[in-house]
C-alpha cells in the first residue's frame, strides 16, 4: 500500500493536546470577556491553529474545524500566511475528512485568491505553487486529467523560477503518484527517486520526515509491482532505517513512527507471497495489523495486510483460518471504504466456498467480485489510457511559446527604438556624404600604407613559420624532459612502496605515504603530457574493428573500477556487429577516458550509461553518468590542454586537464566529432561520432 495519510504539510503534530487545547480556551475566553467587541487579536490565531491542528491529529477532525472555525470569525486582521493556513486547514478537512469536492474547491478559490499581487507571489513561492498543487489534486480527483496536469505544472513552474527543489519535490511526487496508478511502475519508481532527491532541501520538519519514509516505501513498492525482488527489499530496508535513525530528532509520538512501520512491514510482505515463502510473510502481516488496529493508527491500511493474511492461508490451503481471518474483516465492513479490498474479500470467499465444493455460493462472491473489477477498471480507464508524458510536453511548448510571445512584445519595443536611431543614422550619413569628398584627398596617403601593411604581412608569415618550428622543438624537448623524469620518479614510486614495508613512525609513514601518492601522481601526469604530445604528431594506423566488441571489452575492463564506488555500468550495443576503420588501440583510449571520467566524477552507488546507435553516414557512442555536472563557467574550457576546468573527482580523484584534450586530438584524426551535454542536477553526457 502506498503510505498516503499525509495529506497535509503541518499538521503532524502530537502531545498534550486535551490540556493545551483547554488553556487556550480559558484564556480566549477571559479576554473575550474584557473585550467589549468580543474580537480577537491576529497574534493569538497562531497559537489557535496549532491547537486545532493537535486535536485534528488525535482524531477529532469536527471538534477542530468547529474550534478553528469560531476563532477564525472573531479574528481581526490576519496576514496572509495566517489566511493561507485557516483556509489550507479547512480544505484539507472539506476534501479528505468530510469527501465534499465542492466546499474544497472554494476553498482553493481562497487559496489561490490570497496571491492577487506580482509581490505576494514572488514572496511566498512556496504556499503560491501549494495552492495550484491542492486545485490540480482535485481536478485529478474527478478525472479531468487536462486541467489537473495544468496547475500542477503551474506549481512545477514557481518552483523551478525560484529555485526551490522543495517545492519541485512536490510536484515529482504528484507525478509519482499518477504514473503509479497507471500501473508504470519502472517510471513511478524514477519519479520518487526524484523526489526523494529533491526531498532533502525542505528542512528537518515532520513533514519532510513523513515525506522521504513515504518516497522510500513507494519507490519499494513500485519495484515490487515489476517483481525486482532486490531493490524492493533494499528500499523497504531504507525506510525503516530511516524511521530508526530520526526517530529522535523527528519529536513524533511512538505510535505514528509504529504506524509508517506497519505499513512498510505489510508491503515487505508482498515479496515473501510472491516468493512463496508465506510464514515469513505472514509474520510480517501479524506485526503490520497489530500495529494498524489500534485506535488512532492506519486502520484502513490494516484491512490491506488482513487481505494479504487471507490470501496466504488460501495459498497454504488452511481453509479454517481463511474463513477467520474472512470473518473478521467482514465484522469491521462499517470501515471498508476501499472498493480494492471489497472486491479481494468477495475474491477470496468465493476461494474459499469452491475449496470446501460449494459451487453455488462460490459463484454468488465471484459475481460480485467480477463487477466490482469491473467498476475498479471503467474507473481506472481513463487514467491509465492518458499519456502524461505527451500532456507534459505540450505544457512546456505552451509556456514556451508564452515565452516567445512576450520576447516578441519586446522586440516590437525594440523596433521603434531602432526606427528612431535609424532617422539619427540617417542624419549621421548625411554628415558622412558630407565629408566624403574631403576624404578623396586622403586615399593616396591609404594606398602607401597599403604597401606598408603587404610588407608587415609578408614579415608576419615568415614568423608564423618560427613559431611553428619552435612549437615542434618545444613537443620535443616536451617529450624528452617527460620522458627523462619518468625514470627517476618511477623509481622514487617503488623505493617509498618497498619502504613502507618496514617499521617508522607514524608522522614518518604519512611522510612516505605523501611523497608515494605524489610520485605516482607525477607519473600519471607524465604519460598524459607524452600521450598529448605523441598524439599530436603520430600518424595513425587503422584497420577495420568492430564496434561492439571495443566496447564490451572497455566497459568489462572498467566494471571493477567502477565497482570501488559501488557503481554500475550500463551497455547498450548495436543489434548487429559493425566494423569501422579505425585506430584499436587510440578509440579504446578515448572509451577508456569517458568511462572513467565518468566513474571519477560520480557519486558512490551511482548510474554510468554507455550507448552505441548506427546512424546514415556515422556511428555515434555516448557515454552518461549521473554525477556533479560541468557548471556553465567552465564548460567552454573542457577540451583545453591543461585546462583551469579540471576538478577532483567525487572522491578526491585527481585531475590534470589533459584526458578530454587528447580525445579531442584523437577523434579529429578520425574525422568525427566530440560533444557533451551536461547540468549540475542530471549529469553529463559525452558524445563522439566516427564516419563509416
Amino acid at each position: 500500500m502506498l503510505i498516503t495519510k499525509n495529506y497535509y504539510r503541518k499538521y503532524n503534530y502530537g502531545t498534550l493536546a486535551v490540556i493545551v487545547i483547554f488553556l487556550c480556551i480559558l484564556s480566549f475566553a477571559f479576554s473575550c470577556n474584557r473585550s467589549s467587541d468580543n474580537s480577537l487579536p491576529s497574534s493569538a490565531f497562531d497559537v489557535v491553529l496549532d491547537s486545532a491542528n493537535r486535536m485534528f491529529q488525535i482524531g477529532n477532525e469536527d471538534e477542530a474545524r468547529h474550534y478553528l472555525d469560531s476563532v477564525y470569525k472573531r479574528t481581526k486582521n490576519l496576514n496572509l500566511v495566517q489566511a493561507y493556513n485557516y483556509y489550507e486547514f479547512s480544505y484539507i478537512y472539506t476534501s479528505h475528512t468530510e469527501g465534499d469536492v465542492g466546499k474544497a474547491k472554494l476553498y482553493s478559490d481562497s487559496l489561490l485568491n490570497l496571491f492577487d499581487t506580482p509581490e505576494k507571489k514572488l514572496k511566498y513561492p512556496n504556499e503560491y505553487a501549494q495552492a495550484f498543487f491542492y486545485r490540480g489534486d482535485l481536478l485529478f480527483a474527478e478525472n479531468k486529467f487536462n486541467e489537473s496536469y495544468q496547475y500542477f505544472y503551474q506549481g512545477k513552474l514557481i518552483g523551478t523560477n525560484n529555485l526551490d527543489n522543495c517545492i519541485l519535490s512536490d510536484y515529482s511526487y504528484r507525478m509519482g503518484m499518477i504514473l503509479y496508478k497507471q500501473e508504470r511502475y519502472q517510471q513511478a519508481a524514477t519519479s520518487f527517486k526524484t523526489s526523494s532527491k529533491e526531498n532533502g532541501s525542505c528542512g528537518p520538519d515532520n513533514n519532510a520526515f513523513f515525506r522521504k519514509q513515504e518516497l522510500l516505501n513507494n519507490i519499494g513498492l513500485c519495484y515490487s509491482k515489476i517483481n525486482n525482488v532486490d531493490s524492493a527489499l533494499y528500499f523497504y530496508n531504507l525506510g525503516l532505517k530511516y524511521i530508526d535513525d530520526h526517530a529522535v530528532q523527528s519529536k513524533l509520538k511512538p505510535q505514528l513512527l509504529d504506524v509508517a512501520r506497519g505499513v512498510i512491514y505489510g508491503n515487505q510482505a508482498n515479496i515473501y507471497i510472491w516468493l512463496k515463502n508465506y510464514e515469513l510473510a505472514k509474520v510480517l502481516l501479524r506485526k503490520s495489523i497489530e500495529i494498524n488496529l489500534r485506535k488512532g493508527s492506519d486502520n484502513q491500511d490494516a484491512l490491506y495486510s488482513e487481505i494479504k493474511l487471507a490470501q496466504c492461508y488460501a495459498a497454504q490451503g488452511k481453509n479454517d483460518s481463511l474463513l477467520l481471518t474472512l470473518n473478521k474483516l467482514h465484522q469491521q465492513s462499517d470501515i471498508i471504504k476501499d472498493v480494492q479490498v471489497l472486491a479481494d474479500w468477495n475474491n477470496l470467499m468465493s476461494v474459499y466456498y469452491d475449496k470446501i465444493n460449494q459451487p453455488v455460493l462460490a459463484m454468488k462472491y465471484f459475481t460480485q467480485y467480477d463487477a466490482l473489477k469491473d467498476s475498479i477498471s471503467q474507473k481506472n480507464r481513463s487514467l491509465k489510457e492518458a499519456d502524461i508524458a505527451e500532456q507534459i510536453k505540450r505544457l512546456e511548448k505552451d509556456n514556451e511559446f508564452d515565452k516567445l510571445k512576450k520576447n516578441n512584445q519586446q522586440q516590437n519595443i525594440y523596433l521603434r527604438v531602432a526606427a528612431v536611431f535609424g532617422v539619427m543614422l540617417l542624419s549621421i550619413i548625411s554628415l558622412i556624404f558630407l565629408n566624403w569628398q574631403k576624404s578623396k584627398k586622403n586615399i593616396k596617403v591609404l594606398g602607401g600604407l597599403n604597401d606598408q601593411i603587404n610588407k608587415q604581412n609578408t614579415h608576419l608569415e615568415f614568423a608564423l613559420d618560427e613559431l611553428k618550428v619552435n612549437g615542434q622543438e618545444k613537443d620535443r624537448i616536451m617529450r624528452t624532459v617527460a620522458h627523462d623524469l619518468r625514470n627517476p620518479i618511477s623509481g622514487i614510486a617503488s623505493l617509498t612502496t618497498a619502504m613502507g614495508d618496514d617499521e617508522y613512525t607514524d608522522d614518518q609513514k604519512e611522510m612516505l605515504n605523501i611523497i608515494r601518492e605524489t610520485s605516482f601522481n607525477s607519473l600519471e601526469l607524465i604519460n598524459e603530457i607524452l600521450e598529448a604530445a605523441n598524439t599530436a604528431t603520430t600518424t595513425l594506423n587503422k584497420e577495420p574493428v568492430d564496434i561492439n566488441g571495443l566496447l564490451n571489452n572497455s566497459v568489462e575492463l572498467l566494471r571493477f573500477k567502477a565497482a570501488e564506488k559501488d557503481q554500475s555500468i550500463s551497455l547498450d550495443l548495436l543489434s548487429d556487429p559493425l566494423e569501422i576503420m579505425m585506430s584499436r588501440e587510440k578509440i579504446w583510449r578515448v572509451v577508456g577516458n569517458l568511462i572513467s571520467n565518468a566513474i571519477k566524477f560520480s557519486p558512490v552507488g551511482g548510474y554510468i550509461f554507455v550507448k552505441v546507435i548506427d546512424l546514415e553516414n556515422e556511428v555515434q557512442v555516448s557515454v552518461k553518468d549521473n554525477g556533479i555536472g560541468i557548471p556553465d563557467k567552465l564548460k567552454h574550457q573542457v577540451f583545453n590542454m591543461f585546462t583551469d576546468a579540471k576538478r577532483p573527482g567525487t572522491e578526491g580523484e585527481k585531475s590534470f586537464g589533459l584526458g578530454l584534450s587528447i580525445c579531442q586530438q584523437i577523434i579529429e584524426k578520425h574525422n568525427g566529432r566530440i560533444w557533451f551535454e551536461s547540468d549540475t542536477e542530471n549529469g553529463t553526457t559525452f558524445y563522439f561520432s566516427l564516419p563509416k
